[in-house]
């Protein structure tokens, strides 16, 4: 019989296999993606952990702990905002810490840069095949790594072992899902997973089943998403643009392939006047898409992109407005009397939610929330949100909810919900800098 320890061995090698022959579609993928987004043709060799000379690493053994170097690692633009929260903590937590700040995505790239400080560093996340992932940890030498959410990859797990880096999975969550199609690669997955060093969890849940996925040591701390305070002059614009409106505003909040079709065929059917709607689709690369769609639809639009710090006439007078732009999410939720919640019409989970209440916007949620799952029934029990079985349901109860006396009451709910929930960041820097302690050997 084959020991765990074989099978999970062999594993990684048809895992490590797989990547290699991949490596060509992967590059071949992120250049393709370049022709909308060019930044994913920037730096492409640091895919692969190939830095250019003169690209100082970071310092090594007690020289970088007494600095407190650090790795964090933000996947995409939900994980970066989440992790600037966690970032400031740490910062205050250790005034002297050095930001090493990974992405995947160029949305969570561009994000990121706005968290650095004089003496970060940003990179690309390597792609996860051993060789690509030592030479990250050669080049770098990081004292601690932190991951954001989901991120478990193997070959970088075992690198960061065989390094001495702990690693640490913060704010992590695993939904049913997850867990269940973890569970089909459970060979691969489980000895991963036992080589995070500290899995900071958002609730019971996810811990339980991060646990029963092999994490050893879990706690509960939070959801980080709690923490991130709303930008102030981005939440004052979008509350004069409110007002120069002159109509009440229902907003697509970060909706998804597929939905804007639904959305704009339920908003159709709607009785005139109609409330003017704001679609913000969650990927930039498909926001001359959606425009297509509303005007396919028969809608007049006006793009965010094409006007600057004032609303005009033309915008004024357009049905449908498209929110073209990174970074502003606050204003758009600033500017809407109430939020239609993307990615949970159709089976993908939903996007985050916390967001719309921190910025005092009531939320109508779709059937699928599981990618938020606690903070959706917990925002459900304080009256800050609602929840219809379909897209068309929900744009009917959102356009309602635009006439009604009580959607103060639930501004303000909204409000209170979001600040009843923070303090994650402050626990979670605290468990990470007890790793950033100076007790190892000099190299």
């Amino acid at each position: 019989m084959t020991s765990p320890a074989a099978r999970s061995a062999w594993a990684r090698r048809a895992y490590t296999l797989l990547l290699r022959l991949g490596t060509p579609v992967y590059l071949a993928r992120l250049w393709w993606r370049g022709r909308k987004e060019p930044l994913y043709r920037h730096a492409i060799g640091e895919r692969l952990a190939f830095y250019p000379r003169g690209n100082a690493r970071l310092p090594s053994g007690r020289a970088r702990h007494a600095e407190g170097w650090l790795w964090l690692h933000a996947v995409s633009l939900g994980e970066t905002r989440a992790a600037s929260a966690l970032i400031d903590a740490l910062r205050a937590e250790r005034p002297g810490l050095r930001l090493l700040l990974t992405h995947g995505t160029a949305t969570g790239c561009e994000a990121g840069r706005a968290l650095l400080r004089e003496g970060d560093h940003q990179t690309w996340l390597p792609y996860d095949t051993p060789g690509a992932v030592r030479r990250f940890f050669e080049h770098f030498r990081p004292a601690v790594g932190v991951l954001m959410e989901t991120e478990i990859w193997p070959n970088q797990l075992h690198a960061a072992q065989r390094a001495g880096v702990p690693m640490v999975l913060a704010n992590a969550r695993l939904s049913a899902k997850s867990f269940a199609r973890g569970e089909q690669l459970s060979a691969l997955m489980r000895p991963a997973a036992a080589r995070v060093a500290l899995v900071l969890a958002q609730t019971e849940s996810d811990a339980q089943r991060l646990r029963a996925g092999g994490a050893s040591r879990v706690e509960v701390c939070g959801n980080l998403k709690f923490d991130v305070t709303p930008d102030a002059a981005l939440l004052d614009r979008g509350r004069a643009w409110h007002a120069a409106s002159a109509r009440p505003v229902v907003l697509g909040a970060s909706t998804r392939e597929g939905e804007e079709a639904m959305l704009l065929t339920a908003w159709r059917a709607q009785p005139a006047p109609r409330p003017r709607l704001l679609i913000v689709p969650r990927h930039p690369q498909r926001f001359n898409e959606v425009a297509g769609l509303v005007e396919q639809a028969g809608f007049s639009l006006a793009r965010r992109s094409e006007w600057g710090e004032a609303i005009g006439a033309t915008a004024r007078a357009a049905d449908v407005w498209l929110g073209d732009s990174l970074g502003e999410m606050p204003l758009y939720y600033a500017l809407a009397d109430v939020a239609l919640l993307g990615g949970s019409f159709a089976p993908l989970g939903g996007q985050n939610l916390i967001e719309a209440a921190a910025c005092g916007c009531p939320m109508v949620m779709g059937p699928h929330t599981f990618n938020f799952a606690q903070a959706a029934e917990l925002s459900l029990e304080a009256g800050a949100s609602l929840r219809e079985p379909d897209i068309g349901a929900a744009v009917a109860r959102a356009v309602a909810l635009t006439h009604e006396a009580a959607l103060p009451a639930y501004a303000e709910r909204a409000l209170a919900f979001a600040g009843a929930h923070r303090g994650a960041a402050r626990r979670m820097a605290q468990r990470i800098a007890e790793l950033l302690k100076d007790d190892r050997a000099p190299d």
